[in-house]
């Protein structure tokens, strides 16, 4: 059977009934496979001009130049009937040599203007049958029926926090429960949802936010709203990955398993998507726009050892441009081929040769380059030294497919790319071998990308290797960890040392040199995790059993400054320093001001839960969790407000602060308020009963004939009591004698 969501459980509606067939005859009339007839190499080309039988060659000469730009064909393969009048009927039927040609001309070439009056519109001619066969179109005109308007949920409804508090949600995986919740600081979090069996493997929000990915054998489904309703879903059968695009109008999914389409068809897949991969959908329609197969390495890969090369999957292996504009696939060694959206026609119809090329990435917003008027998408990718040529760097602009800039590089063993969060820098971590090639040093290759001519500035005052890099977001500080080279595997983590950089102070706007700020050494710190806003940072140690430490650190600290770095942008300090054994994952929330430590099950099985800190790295809370598996913050989406706007807030930050502080004061106010509440209700329920208590007394004793308060009774008594003089006699042995009588 064809793989789908007909049995899939709808976790908001409690009373499921396993058995409930849902109703995908439309997506089935619309999605149905159609096995080759004899016609699939035909296709019908509409929304022709007008010609006659003179100017009918001079048009079908045109149409050859768009024809065969997606296959094979010629002009006696092209039948364009001309009616009585001696004038056309505006369409033409057209034959391929093989039926894959026929499909990509009906996706390459639909709704292409043919000139200024006239739009091509193009379909396979197997389609007549499939639309159009009996019982498929009424004879009879019936009027659409259009549904009564109804409101949609606001997806992004969740940024207006409903107590004012402009708290932030996260997504727990749990056993096989997810949970999203409130975050309320020290107090224990609110749950908004908590359903069993949501997701079959794990859950993943979109960029901004706006949809929670669940998994599913039958594919992927996308929730929001304030209801949690399914929002969105795509069939692709034993998904493993996802990936969306920066503005979440496009998702990539992948699964090890090649798709298979059975007979009967499949939902939401063709025959053409049979034995792909890779299938890139439409948010907005639901439609899968292309797929993909794995790139598969020539048989006789081997590595240095001449041993095959196992296939190692890249994710994601599809890379967005900033602007959701285009999307691009490395095929490591040859090319880089750009597709553009929605169309997923390759760039310029042809990818881009670049020898030797390892990787690339594209620039994450779009910089506005010094002496350039026109803004365009940036990809940066590079090379290794192949015979006499140095290895490179390259910086190419899309769509002129412009080289921007290149750098040569010798002695390199590997790079990686680091871009900045505003694509204003770019950082080339490149591994350089001695000449006897047994030891590596690093050097950093920084491209300032939004100054004339991307000048390249280099630290090369590194000994050690570097292990890890993470730039500032939104700024243009960085932190290294670095290692000595270690010859052989260990048990023991090696040790470390954590450095910090920054640019000197210039005069005006413009940013200085990279200067070395501080580095604290013999460490065992392997992971680096910026705040979202920038300013605060953890270096930390994950994954490891016998190392668990964070220190928090300030880049901005609010005190004074050391002697020799007060030429420098930064004022560095160690606010604290905290561990969680078995940390696994390290997660700020996207305000920056507070940060989830968790230990998931999935890498070990010892002390699973979450710890919450804020950005000061003090504790708020702790709280062990049984089957713990994922801790994720919902993205916020970018702000509405402007530069001007930002910086008017953070100037008059500390009136703003003084409203925070009080409505803490008056919410911890409240808080006792509502202890001394619960006190007071306890007392009079306990008074209460006392009352009660005491008129059943009164009353039995009247029966009995007794007085009838007999607390006034004992108080009577104990009057009279008092008034008495109490005479005791008291006997005293002087001297006792025993004495025998005859």
């Amino acid at each position: 059977m064809a793989p789908s969501f007909d049995h899939l459980p709808d976790p908001e509606e409690e009373d499921y009934d396993e058995d409930e067939e849902l109703d995908f005859s439309d997506l089935r009339d619309r999605f149905e496979v159609q096995l080759e007839q004899g016609l699939d190499t035909f296709v019908v080309i509409d929304g022709l001009p007008v010609v006659t039988e003179e100017t009918r060659p001079k048009l079908i000469k045109f149409l050859l130049r768009k024809l065969n730009a997606v296959g094979t064909t010629k002009d006696d393969s092209i039948h364009m009937p001309i009616g009585d009048d001696g004038k056309s009927h505006q369409f033409a039927f057209v034959e391929y040599t093989t039926p894959a040609e026929a499909v990509a001309a009906c996706k390459a070439l639909d709704q292409v203007q043919l000139d200024k009056k006239h739009q091509l519109r193009v379909n396979k001619l197997t389609d007549i049958d499939r639309f159009g066969k009996e019982g498929r179109i009424d004879e009879h005109y019936t009027p659409p029926k259009i549904d009564e308007f109804t409101e949609k949920e606001h997806l992004k409804a969740f940024i207006a926090d409903p107590s004012g508090r402009g708290r932030d949600q996260f997504v727990m995986y749990k056993d096989d429960r997810v949970q999203v919740m409130w975050n309320n600081e020290k107090d224990p979090p609110e749950t908004i949802v908590d359903r069993a069996h949501w997701t079959e493997s794990f859950v993943q929000w979109s960029p901004q936010g706006t949809y929670l990915t669940s998994m599913h054998q039958q594919g992927v489904q996308l929730w929001g709203g304030a209801s949690w309703t399914r929002q969105k879903r795509f069939a692709h059968p034993f998904v493993n990955l996802v990936d969306f695009s920066p503005g979440e109008k496009y998702l990539t999914t992948w699964s090890n398993r090649p798709i298979s389409i059975p007979e009967e068809g499949h939902p939401a897949l063709t025959v053409e998507d049979d034995g792909k991969n890779y299938v890139i959908w439409d948010i907005e329609t639901g439609k899968a726009l292309r797929s993909f197969a794995n790139i598969e390495l020539p048989s006789n890969s081997t590595d240095e050892m001449g041993q095959p090369i196992k296939r190692k999957i890249t994710w994601p292996a599809f890379k967005w441009s900033a602007d959701d504009q285009y999307v691009a696939r490395l095929t490591q060694g040859t090319s880089i081929s750009v597709y553009e959206l929605p169309k997923m026609g390759l760039l310029d119809k042809t990818t881009i040769k670049i020898e030797g090329v390892m990787d690339f990435d594209w620039a994450p917003a779009t910089p506005r380059r010094e002496g350039v008027k026109t803004y365009e998408q940036l990809f940066c990718y590079w090379t290794p030294e192949i015979g006499s040529n140095p290895a490179k760097v390259g910086l190419m602009s899309i769509p002129s497919k412009e080289v921007v800039r290149t750098l040569n590089l010798f002695s390199v063993t590997d790079a990686k790319l680091h871009w900045q969060s505003d694509a204003s820098y770019l950082c080339v971590k490149v591994d350089r071998h001695s000449k006897s090639k047994k030891s590596l040093a690093t050097s950093l290759e920084i491209f300032r990308v939004k100054e004339k001519g991307v000048p390249v500035e280099v630290v090369d005052s590194i000994k050690d290797t570097v292990i890890n890099f993470a730039w500032e977001p939104k700024g243009d500080r960085f932190v290294i960890i670095t290692t000595a080279e270690v010859v052989a595997p260990s048990a023991v983590p090696p040790k470390t040392s954590v450095s910090f950089y920054c640019p000197e102070k210039v005069k005006g706007n413009g940013v200085g040199n990279f200067k070395h700020i501080r580095t604290y050494d013999k460490k065992n710190s392997n992971a680096i995790y910026w705040s979202p806003k920038g300013r605060f940072v953890i270096v930390a140690t994950v994954h490891s059993q016998q190392s668990f430490d964070m220190d928090f650190y300030d880049m901005d600290f609010e005190g004074e400054k050391a002697e020799n770095e007060k030429d420098l942008t930064a004022n560095l300090q160690l606010m604290a320093t905290a561990d969680h054994y078995g940390v696994t994952d390290i997660d700020w929330d996207p305000t920056g001001r507070y940060v989830a430590t968790s230990a998931s099950i999935w890498k070990h099985t010892m002390e699973n839960g979450y710890h919450l800190y804020d950005f000061k790295g003090e504790q708020l809370r702790e709280e062990p969790v049984e089957k713990f598996k994922q801790w994720l913050w919902r993205p916020r989406p970018a702000t509405l407000l402007s530069k001007e706007e930002q910086k008017t807030i953070r100037k008059n930050l500390r009136e703003y602060s003084k409203v925070f502080d009080q409505e803490d004061a008056d919410r911890g106010a409240s808080a006792d308020l509502a202890v001394v509440e619960e006190r007071r209700r306890l007392l009079d329920e306990w008074l209460a009963w006392r009352s009660r208590v005491e008129q059943d007394v009164r009353e039995e004793r009247e029966a009995r004939g007794l007085p009838a308060d007999p607390i006034a009774g004992l108080i009577k008594e104990t009057d009279e009591s008092e008034n008495q003089v109490i005479e005791e006699i008291v006997e005293e042995i002087v001297e006792e004698t025993e004495e025998i009588m005859p």
